[in-house]
């Protein structure tokens, strides 16, 4: 009898991607979302990452993180490799990685401005492997500049379903489709941000909370977790929060606080103890500037009653998405990504990516505002830009400025204000599931379930690039 012939047995190779973004282990927030995405497909993928900073400690250096991620990750196989440099990289390191690590795609995530060079040699890189691109554009009018940098790209995940139509409207001569033009929110981590409940560390949270108010018995407290530059918007807020303040008889006045967790002095920004002294030195504005863990940054947002974001441009807006996460309602602009954390529904429908090719987006308030088809989630007091210009610069020729109204900012604090502990509350959970679930697609595990998902779509549809383009003369 003949035995049957023995077959080899071989393990799936992990594919291997180069990604070009800000150093994960920093704290903006494409730092963060590359951590997150890297360390939720690592079982995956192998990853290495040109880690982009303004001015890089560990420029020149390479930093092997497959033993620590190991350790992190229980994947016993899992490999991370950091390439870190000043500013944004250049052609002549990539083209050293794709010698070196062979890597089976290139990820882009962030602004296109900033890395020109690597779309310069698309055509080159495209022989070899896919570029991916994770795309952050926040606002309107179509970017038409960035349509060669669209075209480049085999497969853009969109950060909004603004951002997704941004897309479909400025690609021109390269029609997208469902699978290479996609929309995949930024997903924050359960394990990190979650409503307190444990005994242990609401003993832990309120000692925090003690120290954050010195003793003082605070029954409001507003919050902020943005870096402070001038987008953001941060004085407006101050001066919000003072003019709801002010409206206080005293005895309450006394027992409201605003908490900051920013840089109260930034270049980009302003000098928010200035600012503070001259509008409301009697107020309870508190900054809260050390680097926290995330267990402490967890505290905070439940520590918090509301999180206020009201930049005039935003991509998404990661601290509000946080804040719903730990069951804390939130106050935003309607801008941008922002506009996705809303929940908002069209005649009982929520609004989908697809809607969005008519929608195009919801910061006219003229049109929005009082709109009664549009209604928005419990958790959500939303302001509508009432001031919108026309910023621009040589690399960003014109995108819309929306900027909120600070008196309407103040009325919505109230809002909060006045609404009950327990509905606040109730409020908040809401939020925390909508972020949670499905519809939102608003968790890390949601998020790099896409990622896996949709980069596997395209690793199988790519098809690498002639050597030379032949044209007819």
């Amino acid at each position: 009898m003949d035995l049957p012939k023995l077959k080899k047995v071989t393990e799936k190779k992990k594919k291997k991607i180069i990604l070009l973004s800000d150093d994960l282990r920093m704290s903006s927030g494409v730092g963060t979302m590359s951590r997150e995405i890297v360390m939720g497909t690592i079982k995956e993928y192998d990853w290495v990452q040109v880690a982009g900073a303004i001015k890089h400690p560990d420029a020149g250096k390479i930093v092997d993180l497959n033993q620590a991620t190991r350790e992190e990750t229980g994947i016993e196989d899992a490999y991370l490799k950091l390439y870190p440099v000043d500013g944004y990289g250049s052609q002549e390191l990539l083209r050293t990685l794709i010698k070196t690590e062979q890597p089976d795609a290139i990820l882009h995530y962030t602004d296109p401005r900033f890395w020109t060079w690597l779309y310069d040699m698309e055509h080159e890189l495209r022989q070899q492997c896919p570029i991916f691109y994770y795309n952050i554009w926040d606002d309107l009018p179509y970017p038409r500049w960035n349509e060669p940098f669209y075209e480049s790209c085999d497969l853009i995940m969109n950060i909004s379903k603004q951002t997704h139509n941004i897309v479909q409207n400025v690609c021109q001569h390269k029609e997208r489709t469902d699978w290479d033009s996609t929309y995949v929110p930024h997903g924050i981590n359960e394990k990190y941000f979650y409503p307190v409940k444990n005994e242990k560390e609401r003993l832990e949270m309120n000692k925090m909370k003690s120290e954050l108010f010195k003793g003082k018995e605070i029954d409001f407290c507003l919050f902020y977790n943005n870096r402070n530059i001038r987008r953001k918007m941060t004085s407006d807020t101050i001066l919000a929060f003072k003019t709801f303040a002010d409206k206080l008889p005293k005895e309450k006045r006394d027992k409201v606080a605003y908490v900051l967790h920013t840089q109260p002095v930034d270049n980009n920004g302003t000098d928010l103890p200035a600012v503070v002294q001259e509008i409301c030195p009697d107020l309870n504005v508190i900054f809260s500037t050390q680097k926290l863990s995330n267990q402490h940054l967890n505290y905070l947002y439940n520590i918090a009653d509301v999180t206020i974001n009201i930049a005039s441009n935003e991509g998404f807006g990661l601290g509000t998405c946080e804040s719903l996460m730990c069951g804390t309602p939130i106050i935003v602009n309607v801008t941008g990504g922002m506009q996705d954390q809303c929940g908002f529904k069209y005649k009982g429908k929520h609004l989908d990516y697809t809607d969005y090719s008519w929608v195009e987006s919801l910061h006219d308030w003229r049109k929005w505002e009082n709109n009664e088809e549009l209604t928005h989630g419990e958790w959500v007091k939303p302001v509508w830009p009432k001031t919108r210009t026309l910023a621009g610069s040589p690399p960003t020729p014109y995108i819309f400025d929306d900027r909120a109204d600070w008196l309407e900012v103040s009325e919505r604090i109230n809002d909060w204000y006045e609404t009950s502990d327990e509905e606040r509350k109730e409020c908040g959970f809401k939020g925390h599931e909508w972020v949670c679930g499905d519809e939102a697609m608003m968790s890390a595990r949601a998020m790099c379930g896409l990622f896996i998902d949709h980069m596997n779509t395209a690793f199988d549809k790519f098809q690498p690039k002639e050597r030379y383009e032949v044209y007819k003369v």
